[in-house]
This record gives C-alpha cells, structure tokens and sequence, in this order.
C-alpha cells in the first residue's frame, strides 16, 4: 500500500485514532479520505474504512456497499485484495441487521476467497 497516496495516509491515521479509542477522531479522517478520493480504488479504501467507524448497522452496510461498487468498478488490481474483507464485513452488517440469509451468502464468498472464520463463538455465522 502506498503509505504516501493521502487517501491511505487519512485511512492509516483514522486507524490509529480508533485503536486509541478515538472514534469521532477516526470518522473524520476516515470522511477526509472518502473527500480526498480521486477514483474507484481510493474510494473504494476510504469507504472500507468510514463502515467501521459507523455508528449502526444500517450506516456500515451502507458505507460496506458502497465500497463493493467502488472496487468492482475499479480495474486497478490492488483492490482484489479487498474482497475478503468486503465481502465478510457485509456479511457482518447484514447478520447484526437480521438478514441471515445474505450474511451467510457473503461469508461464503468471503471464504471462496480464502479468508477462514473463527467458529469459537456459536451465535455468530462468522467473526472479523
């Protein structure tokens, strides 16, 4: 990843406001990254990023789907390593949402993909 590019540089920042238990702190660098996106791959990133910092489910499925469109309507090949992780943080969004049935259909394109679950925790369909 391109620690210069500033839509990563706004996302790495964020990340480290929420690890430090700064969350409003993390949204706004996470919405200056989806400001400061120029295409589908950047986009794609900050969006990621702005769904986990969202408040409800209905937000995080939100912003989870808007970065599925923007990486699949990016041709840059950096964003397939996104998928995964796409694809298992809306299958999050709609489990918390009571949507069983679409959760368990992005888990397992998140497992197609490679990405294994941790099935410690019963209730879950699948842990991030």
């Amino acid at each position: 990843m391109d620690t210069e590019n500033p839509v990563i540089a706004f996302c790495i920042r964020g990340t480290q406001a929420e690890y430090a238990n700064h969350p409003e702190d993390a949204r706004a660098l996470y919405r200056q990254a989806w400001d400061a996106a120029q295409n589908d791959y950047e986009a794609c990133v900050a969006a990621h990023y702005l769904a986990r910092a969202q408040d409800s489910p209905e937000q995080a499925l939100h912003w989870n789907q808007v970065a599925l469109a923007r990486a699949e309507a990016c041709a840059d090949e950096r964003v397939s390593d996104f998928f995964p992780s796409l694809y298992v943080n809306l299958g999050r969004a709609h489990e918390l949402l009571g949507h069983m049935e679409q959760a368990q259909a992005f888990y397992q394109r998140a497992a197609q993909l490679g990405l294994q679950h941790d099935a410690g925790d019963e209730n879950r369909l699948f842990s991030i």
